[in-house]
């Protein structure tokens, strides 16, 4: 079965293996030859054409339809002599096959008419009134070639099956790579997105208890550095189980949600506190109705970054917008601040923005982030989260979901 399923042309030790089997035919025809029919046994003639029929046999899978014609050539004078008819015949019988299984159908349909018609022309020239010789031939070359033809069909029909599961192999690993670099990206932009914002909260915490004690050390505000503590503390809390939450992705991969509920909208007053904490006014204004888990997930993640990019860039105590709004099959926010110019969100190049803009194409929208126009001065971030036209029904504006404006305090 091994023989038969691969390709004749990738068989191993096929030249040496075809030699062996021209050897093996040509002595089985010279035995042929000996025992059977003594009244039509080779002179020294038949003899040298009956071997010189036999050496094509050792190129047989390379060019089978020359290997065919040097074959015949010398078996056809061979009966031409009238000597022993059945000796050459394993030798064409194996050409026969090599060329059915090998070419093409319509290919072997030609040579194997053309091989009958010399076979019975032959046969009508030296023995006229065999015709039960006639239908010998006749019927051995159509076995041959049909075996051939099905063997050939059977080949193709392995190698399909072998070419597809080759291929779903390749898919299978193709994906799982896509799923591991896209999960990677993912954690990155979590790890990013928290680290980021708690970081740069306690930053700007840490400055503000520093100020507190050297502004004025003989009046020193206890309360003010006791507060200022307990937010670098509660912020570092929040820090630490949303860090847990994100690296049980990493450890429990056989778990059926390690990742816990995604943040939402009903988050962002939560990140507008913890951006007032660190000194900035935040104007925060959420009219939307239910959304899908990745698009609250996306539009607070963007709400995040964009408040910690004004923490961190727009100077002392900004001034931050942040609305958020649903309209017909989609959810747009812009946060806007009164930064200390066009260019304060410049330096050393990170990869908030890439992360935003990663963030909204995840979900299918889009982001643009910027200076504010007109000369106001300022950065500002809007982007557009589509949702099923369902759950986007645009909320009353008279009626908001969740309106709060917070400040430092003074």
């Amino acid at each position: 079965m091994a023989a038969i399923n691969r390709d004749p042309l990738t068989a191993p030790h096929r030249d040496r293996n075809d030699a062996v089997l021209a050897v093996f035919l040509a002595a089985a025809a010279a035995c042929i030859a000996l025992l059977t029919d003594e009244g039509r046994r080779p002179d020294a003639v038949g003899w040298t054409l009956l071997l010189v029929a036999h050496v094509p046999l050792v190129r047989r899978r390379h060019r089978p339809l020359l290997v065919l014609c040097l074959v015949a050539a010398p078996v056809a004078a061979f009966h031409a002599l009238d000597h022993n008819h059945s000796a050459p015949g394993p030798a064409t019988m194996t050409a026969l096959y090599t060329l059915a299984a090998t070419g093409t159908v319509r290919r072997t349909l030609v040579a194997g008419s053309a091989v009958i018609g010399v076979g019975l022309s032959m046969n009508a020239v030296t023995n006229p009134d065999g015709m039960v010789e006639l239908l010998r031939i006749t019927g051995w070359v159509v076995a041959v070639l049909f075996c051939g033809i099905d063997v050939r069909f059977y080949r193709h029909y392995v190698a399909s099956i072998v070419e597809r599961a080759e291929r779903a192999e390749r898919t299978r690993e193709e994906e799982a790579r896509r799923r591991v670099a896209e999960e990677r990206l993912r954690v990155a932009r979590d790890l990013h997105d928290l680290l980021a914002h708690s970081i740069t909260l306690i930053g700007v915490q840490t400055s503000v208890a520093a100020h507190v004690l050297t502004a004025d050390p003989e009046r020193l505000d206890r309360a003010a550095v006791a507060k200022a503590l307990d937010d670098i503390a509660e912020t570092c809390r929040s820090a630490r189980g949303e860090l847990r939450t994100t690296l049980e992705v990493l450890r429990e991969q056989d778990a059926r949600d390690a990742r816990g509920p995604l943040p939402g909208l009903y988050g962002l007053p939560d990140l507008a506190e913890a951006a007032r904490l660190a000194g900035a006014r935040v104007d925060l204004s959420v009219r939307a109705g239910d959304v899908p888990p990745a698009v609250g997930a996306a539009a607070y993640r963007i709400v995040q970054e964009a408040l910690t990019n004004a923490v961190r860039h727009a100077g002392p105590e900004p001034s931050v917008h942040v609305e958020v709004h649903a309209e017909r099959g989609a959810l747009r926010l812009a946060v806007t601040d009164d930064g200390t110019g066009p260019g304060h969100h410049g330096g050393t190049p990170g990869f908030g923005l890439v992360g935003m803009r990663e963030r909204a194409r995840s979900v299918g929208g889009t982001l643009d982030a910027g200076p504010r126009g007109g000369g106001a001065g300022g950065f500002e971030v809007t982007a557009v989260l589509p949702t099923p036209t369902a759950s986007a029904a645009p909320a009353p504006p008279a009626a908001p979901l969740t309106t709060a404006t917070t400040q430092r305090d003074g």
